[in-house]
């Protein structure tokens, strides 16, 4: 049985090793511990998913929860993948924040997976890459 939680934030080890067996972690900073350790410092809202005492999935947001939730990462256990659980921390991270819209930006290889659980993809998005300065 997998138990969900909004009211504990896992270790920094335990996070690293679950981005890694679901590869998020090949497009994540796992080996920058000051910089892994800021990007889940820094989330306002973090939902994730055990089993037992195996962290097995995280959703990871910024969000003012009433307009706007970022769903930074969305990580499952490769192991425990095509359970639901990927569904169940996105309408988790939803029932924090109801009134705001959820945003985020799909891992080439999770492309598809979004439309199935009904996001629609947006033509409007902008993106200026950390280093670039606005012209």
């Amino acid at each position: 049985m997998i138990l969900y939680r909004d009211d504990h934030r896992p270790g920094l080890d335990e996070a690293r090793e679950l981005y890694r067996a679901s590869t998020l972690g090949e497009r994540r900073p796992v080996d920058d511990d000051a910089r892994f350790a800021a990007m889940h410092a820094h989330a306002n809202l973090i939902v994730t998913a055990w089993d037992g005492a195996q962290l097995v999935g995280i959703s990871r947001c910024t969000t003012d929860f009433v307009w706007t939730t970022y769903l930074a990462d969305l990580a499952v256990r490769a192991a425990h993948q095509r359970r639901g659980i990927g569904r169940e921390l996105i309408r988790r991270t939803q029932a924090a924040a109801p009134q705001a819209k959820l945003l985020l930006l799909a891992a080439p290889a999770a492309e598809s997976y979004y439309p199935h659980l009904g996001f629609d993809p947006v033509a409007r998005a902008w993106m200026l890459r950390a280093g670039h300065a606005p012209a």
